[in-house]
């Protein structure tokens, strides 16, 4: 446990279009342990590039305590960001981070901002998580770096939360850290959040939830289809590996899932794609090739029959991030 004589300072820096729910979850339970303690333990800041107000992905903007520059000293960064982190590429902010962990602070990031950490160099040799939705673009991106979709991770002098409000689950274990369980569990349940998660609970809900049926073989066969995004398993044998005949799987689909097998998994691996266009730098070509489609023409034929638009039109305009349910959602 850390001394009571000095308040932790956390420095929340606020990338333009930060998730706003990540970045409250982060600093609402540093509130309530300095409620619930009577102590002062935690102090924050929020702090811009040039110490302007920063307007979050809703429009809300939040007013910055202090340009980076002059910030003081902190004893942790956490790097808030969202939309479009893949993009940040600014040395100025890259180097004050840097700076930042060699005085010895622990440096963190929320939702999207391990993209950020990682283009500044500070997670590698470091486990690190992001949001499922940008996992594959974050891997393409960094193949040295070890990510996974845990809910967060703290692996010693640096700490990443996959985004929304995992991030409160992540400060909740750093309270737990520094003062103890009991501190935790009180401020979570000041909070009204019924079950401290921990590293390891999945991001996502249960394949059951987001499909909204429980038919054991069709919830099977999809995940297979789910891990086999790269290099796909042909519809016989996704029906031998799941110990049904193809014909038993084309009408289980056709019931469940108004469609066929095989329409279902291309749409999975165009939804991929799309995160790869609008997340990763990788060329088109690579992009068709990690969802497994041999043919550039056959990837960009699909793709425009299913979202109206030719690759190169995603990345250059960039587009919505698709639901987080199935792929016959938003779509």
């Amino acid at each position: 446990m850390v001394s009571l004589d000095a308040p932790r300072i956390f420095g929340f820096f606020l990338v333009p279009r930060f998730a706003m729910l990540a970045f409250s979850s982060a600093v609402e339970p540093l509130r309530a342990a300095n409620l619930l303690s009577g102590q002062e333990l935690y102090r924050w800041r929020a702090i811009s590039r040039d110490g302007g107000p920063v307007a979050a992905s809703n429009g809300l903007q939040v007013i910055a305590d202090a340009p980076m520059e002059t910030a003081g000293r902190l004893d942790d960064v956490v790097v808030c960001s969202g939309l479009d982190a893949q993009l940040f590429k600014d040395k100025a902010v890259f180097a004050w981070l840097r700076r930042a962990a060699r005085e010895g602070a622990r440096v963190g990031a929320l939702s999207d901002g391990s993209f950020i950490l990682a283009r500044a160099g500070l997670l590698t040799g470091y486990r690190c998580t992001i949001h499922w939705q940008c996992l594959p673009g974050f891997t393409e991106t960094f193949p040295d770096i070890e990510v996974d979709a845990e809910l967060f991770r703290i692996d010693r002098g640096r700490f990443t939360a996959s985004g929304g409000t995992a991030a409160l689950d992540l400060m909740l274990h750093m309270i737990e850290l520094d003062h103890g369980r009991d501190l935790a569990i009180a401020v979570a349940e000041q909070l009204l959040h019924e079950r401290i998660r921990e590293d390891d609970d999945r991001q996502r809900m249960p394949l059951r939830v987001r499909l909204g049926l429980g038919h054991p073989k069709v919830l099977e066969v999809v995940a297979m289809m789910e891990a086999n995004l790269e290099e796909p398993v042909s519809c016989v044998d996704l029906a031998v590996g799941c110990g049904i005949s193809s014909r038993q799987m084309e009408r289980l689909f056709r019931k469940y899932l108004a469609c066929t097998p095989r329409r279902y998994y291309l749409r999975l691996r165009l939804q991929r794609a799309r995160r790869l266009l609008n997340e990763s730098s990788l060329p088109v070509m690579e992009v068709a090739l990690a969802c497994g489609f041999v043919s550039p023409s056959h990837f960009a034929k699909c793709y425009r029959e299913q979202y109206q638009q030719v690759p190169k039109s995603t990345r250059q305009t960039g587009a919505v991030r698709p639901a987080s349910g199935g792929p016959l959602a938003a779509e």
